[in-house]
């Protein structure tokens, strides 16, 4: 028997229910991994408080790593024994064994631990299409990176370094600050009111604001986000951990210099087998070459989810956790 996590109700951490089931044989196309870690992300607190609607009763989580064990009949480019990872897949992750269609698999290199990419594969493909396709970065650009001490802003922060970005980072305590600053961010702010967050950028900017702001933190930081512009900048909200942001005001907008809003999702950057593994293969180029280093803070045991979810809705988490089966 293989252990599963489901919720039956939509909720808080409590709803997580750890069970037992049968894993069937892989289908045409599939493959059936066992686990070595699965990745925590803020998309899984989504799905279980009901912001990400879905059928219930409902399994969760969707990025893990591990070792192929069995094939499915046409699987051609996958072997047993191999090393995995996935991110975006049907729900399932948070489990001992799944079933998973090969599409969404991507190879991990042996310098990377399984540990690492489960870790880290969905905000590594995150962090790969902020730096490598939603913006024409060049040497010496400014940016804006809410949560920079979080799990994708550590990775981006780094990156941003890599392709000799001016990072200033947001953080929501001092003790994070620290963490920030040696993870790729030239200066950090620790985020108090909107107007002191505002006034400090436009110090580091000559007044002129930045051109790109990254935005992971949602509806507390949405204003400070739009402020801090230089005009015709471009808002990039790819997260909402403090809650949905507000609607768009389009003559908003226009008062505020004709600014650019996107709200980017994996889903649409990574659609396809290629584009996933281009993605992950980007990213974990850079993990082997030291250019990104990922540190896994926590490990839990799978039983132990709703702690991880707990420290990650609280924000006292640093860096990222991976669940062991």
């Amino acid at each position: 028997m293989a252990s599963v996590i489901r919720f039956h109700r939509t909720g808080g951490p409590e709803v997580l229910r750890c069970e037992e089931y049968d894993v069937a044989p892989p289908g045409y196309g599939e493959v059936r991994i066992r686990h070595a870690a699965i990745g925590v992300n803020f998309n899984d607190i989504y799905f279980r408080s009901g912001l990400y609607p879905v059928a219930l009763p409902s399994p969760l989580g969707r990025s893990a790593a591990g070792i192929v064990e069995e094939l499915g009949a046409g699987v051609t480019d996958v072997r047993v024994g191999d090393r995995v990872a996935y991110a975006s897949s049907p729900l399932g992750a948070y489990s001992s064994e799944r079933i998973v269609d090969t599409g969404y698999l991507v190879p991990v290199p042996e310098g990377v631990g399984l540990d690492v990419a489960a870790a880290s594969t969905m905000r590594g493909m995150t962090a790969a299409y902020l730096m490598r396709r939603i913006h024409p970065w060049r040497p010496g650009d400014s940016l804006v990176l809410h949560a920079a001490a979080g799990g994708i802003g550590l990775i981006v922060g780094q990156w941003a370094r890599h392709l000799g970005l001016r990072v200033i980072g947001t953080v929501s305590d001092p003790d994070k600050a620290g963490i920030a600053l040696a993870h790729g961010c030239e200066h950090v702010i620790v985020r108090g009111s909107t107007g002191e967050v505002v006034e400090k950028v436009m110090a580091l900017t000559g007044g002129r604001g930045v051109p790109v702001v990254l935005d992971g933190v949602g509806r507390s930081t949405f204003d400070v986000s739009l402020r801090v512009l230089s005009r015709r900048g471009l808002f990039v909200s790819f997260g909402a951990a403090s809650g949905p942001v507000p609607p768009i005001d389009a003559i908003e907008l226009g008062r505020r210099g004709s600014p650019f809003f996107t709200r980017p999702a994996l889903a649409d950057y990574a659609s396809t087998r290629r584009e996933r593994g281009e993605l992950a293969g980007e990213f974990f180029q850079l993990v082997e070459s030291g250019a990104i280093r990922v540190h896994v803070n926590q490990r839990l045991a799978l039983a132990d989810c709703a702690q991880a979810h707990r420290a990650l809705e609280s924000g006292r988490s640093v860096g990222v956790s991976v669940l062991v089966p």
